[in-house]
């Protein structure tokens, strides 16, 4: 691989419509400042860039739910979720928006020299209209009922109750959620960029040249590539958003998804007004994105494609490292139905904890499929693995140098191979570490860190020093030294995962921090050096802290569900009991329809000529609403044939056809299950 001489990283701009959380955390930030924190122990240049998304729909829709502007919303979650990176200990070198000025005349700007270059196609199309609010709508702007599932509030791209993908043109009774009018189609005017055109270059540059991704970005842009790309919309009918900065616009910004990604240049443009270009436009410059498996497609085709238009030096992504879903107690995290885990809430339910939350996310990353967040799984590694092996290693290791040798780190002057031996043993885990590091795979790189932890514990378990101590100091000594040692070297392996505990144990230590390439030594603590107090590196989760969270999903659990029974369609109530007797005096029939027509002057009635096996006769019934003429002829079905005739608008109906109504209201046919003689009994 190429040795670069610095590294820019991004992370997807998280929007400004709600506070980030866990599945957030563990897709993409955690990751990235493991990476970064990582790298720059190496010594190495590193720019960490990231910023809120402030666009979009989204924006929109929750500033109409909560009845302000959008830039009152972007307001308040942009300090939500800055504040919340900063003392999670997320450190951006700048955490930007795409509200700033800087960012407005940067897009505006990528747009314009797109556009006067001839590389976007116009194109008219037919979009939804609100006709009463006089407003073009986004597709989540538009619900209804979910054609699937029958649920209510479905919108016009997804049904969050079942999960399907949607389009307006499925929903059943689609009204607009601004007026509640019914959509009408209308024709608008919007720029398109030609992916298609840049589909050669993208399988040669991804498909041949980047084969080293991980497997799920790779194969999800190979599904895209085989699937054959299309033009995409640049462009939208909003009032939220970069305007398009072109005459007969009007009404008209920049799509969020050509937005956004612009965002890592604008906000690296205004921390570095005058250096931003080494960064993206050196090619001794690595870039790479950390982002979630929803924002594949846009940063592994959509923005390189963007990039490769506008030309002047752009570098691309060396890589992309996405990772895929984190759940939440086996449900799917929906920020819409409350169902997450805020990190700002969680830093309040759990101060001093932001390395527990780390840590465990980092454990449990979803880095090959979706993992779940389980908080009594967060209680065990926080009390069995940080507590109990981390945490323990050390304060035996510190507490029993006070006790033996009044704080001060005492000389190695009675070795035994088994020092040496397990001293040894670090510059392989330091390997591993590095290798998984490096090559994305956070969670195998934490679990070498821990068994860093595990060999203390193991060789104060083997060498015993409380009990040497009763006749040999010169030997507990030497374990001691050694067990500092590791104690040292924790506070390396360590530092890229929870940096506020590593910060307390080089504290307890005395020590200032190391650098990576300190891992392994061996002396990095000299004889004579005085630590300070002991203190508990992590304290335990107990089980009413944990108890407290799970009432607190509960709670939204019965909640969601009590709403969803609220709006289901009612299944009608029973009618009374009957006998045997009663049933069997009716005398139900299969019969097919061998003429069908509309009764004059009525909406809801066909007049059925049927063959009942016996005779042929005339039914009346009111399903014009749900079936026409044609459709009925040939159709075979049910009816009580021995119903006393009525006459219905001056034409005698001799029969019933039996039908069931759905809870949409909708009526159906009840048929056999395959085609039976006409006058077969039923019953």
């Amino acid at each position: 691989m190429k040795d670069y001489k610095r590294t820019l990283i991004t992370c997807a701009l998280p929007y400004a419509n709600g506070p980030v959380h866990i599945g957030h955390l563990a897709g993409v930030y955690v990751p990235a400042d493991i990476y970064v924190r990582y790298l720059r122990m190496r010594g190495r240049e590193v720019l960490f860039v990231c910023g809120s998304d402030e666009h979009g729909v989204p924006v929109t829709m929750a500033a109409r739910k909560e009845g302000c502007s959008p830039q009152d919303i972007v307001d308040k979650y942009h300090n939500i979720i800055k504040n919340s990176f900063r003392d999670f200990g997320v450190e951006f070198d700048i955490y930007s928006r795409t509200t700033s000025a800087v960012h407005h005349k940067n897009a505006a700007q990528f747009f314009r020299k797109l556009y006067e270059e001839g590389k976007f196609i116009e194109r008219e199309s037919e979009q939804f209209y609100d006709p009463e609010a006089k407003v073009f709508l986004a597709d989540r702007y538009i619900v209804g009922t979910c054609p699937k599932c029958g649920a209510e509030g479905a919108y016009g791209d997804q049904c969050e109750k079942c999960g399907s993908t949607l389009s307006p043109e499925e929903l059943i009774n689609p009204h607009s959620k601004v007026s509640g009018a019914e959509p009408v189609k209308k024709k608008t005017k919007h720029w398109y960029l030609p992916l298609q055109q840049y589909e050669g270059w993208l399988r040669e540059w991804i498909l041949e040249g980047h084969k080293e991704w991980k497997t799920n970005v790779y194969g999800q842009v190979k599904s895209w590539l085989d699937g054959g790309l299309q033009p995409r919309a640049v462009s939208r009918d909003l009032d939220w958003g970069v305007p398009v900065p072109v005459e007969g616009a009007e009404g008209k910004v920049l799509y969020v998804w050509f937005d956004a990604p612009i965002g890592y240049i604008s906000n690296t443009m205004e921390l570095l007004p005058d250096d931003w270009e080494k960064w993206w436009k050196s090619p001794d410059t690595r870039l790479i994105h950390f982002i979630g498996k929803d924002n594949i497609v846009f940063h592994c085709i959509v923005f390189p494609s963007m990039l490769k238009a506008y030309g002047d030096g752009f570098i691309l992504p060396e890589n992309v490292p996405a990772n895929e879903f984190l759940n939440l107690e086996g449900d799917k995290i929906s920020t819409s139905k409350g169902w997450a885990v805020w990190l700002h809430e969680y830093l309040q339910d759990f101060p001093g904890k932001q390395d527990t939350l780390r840590y465990v996310l980092a454990a449990n990353a979803p880095e090959t499929k979706d993992n779940d967040f389980s908080w009594k799984d967060f209680q065990a590694r926080n009390n069995s693995e940080l507590v109990a092996i981390f945490g323990n290693f050390v304060n035996r290791a510190v507490v029993l140098t006070h006790k033996y040798f009044g704080g001060v780190v005492p000389e190695a002057v009675k070795s035994e191979p088994v020092d040496g031996e397990t001293l040894s043993q670090m510059a392989g885990i330091r390997a591993s570490i590095e290798e998984n590091i490096e090559n994305f795979k956070f969670r195998e790189a934490l679990k070498e860190a821990m068994n860093l932890a595990r060999l203390g514990n193991k060789y104060l378990a083997d060498t015993e020093p409380w009990a040497v101590a009763k006749s040999d100091l010169d030997r507990t000594a030497a374990i001691l030294n050694t067990s500092l040692q590791i104690c040292a070297n924790l506070a390396v392996a360590f530092a890229p995962f929870t940096p506020f505990s590593v910060k307390k144990l080089c504290g307890i230590l005395n020590v200032s921090p190391f650098g990576w390439d300190d891992f392994g030594r061996t002396d990095l603590i000299p004889a004579g050096h005085t630590l300070n107090k002991a203190e508990l590196l992590f304290s335990k989760v107990e089980d009413e802290d944990i108890q407290k969270q799970l009432d607190r999903l509960e709670t939204i659990r019965q909640a969601r569900l009590a709403a969803e029974a609220e709006a289901a369609p009612k299944v009608a109530a029973p009618k009374d009991a009957c006998t045997f007797d009663e049933f069997e005096k009716m005398d139900i029939r299969t019969a097919t329809v061998l003429a069908a027509e509309r009764v004059p002057k009525t909406d809801k009635l066909l007049k059925l000529t049927i063959d009942t096996g016996l005779d042929r006769r005339v039914i009346v019934s009111g399903i014009a609403e749900y079936y026409t003429p044609e459709e009925m002829v040939g159709k075979q079905i049910c009816i009580l044939a021995n119903l006393q005739p009525r006459t219905i608008r001056g034409i005698e109906s001799q029969g019933m056809i039996l039908m069931a109504k759905q809870l949409d209201g909708k009526m159906r046919f009840i048929t056999p299950a395959e085609t039976l003689s006409n006058g077969s009994s039923i019953g």
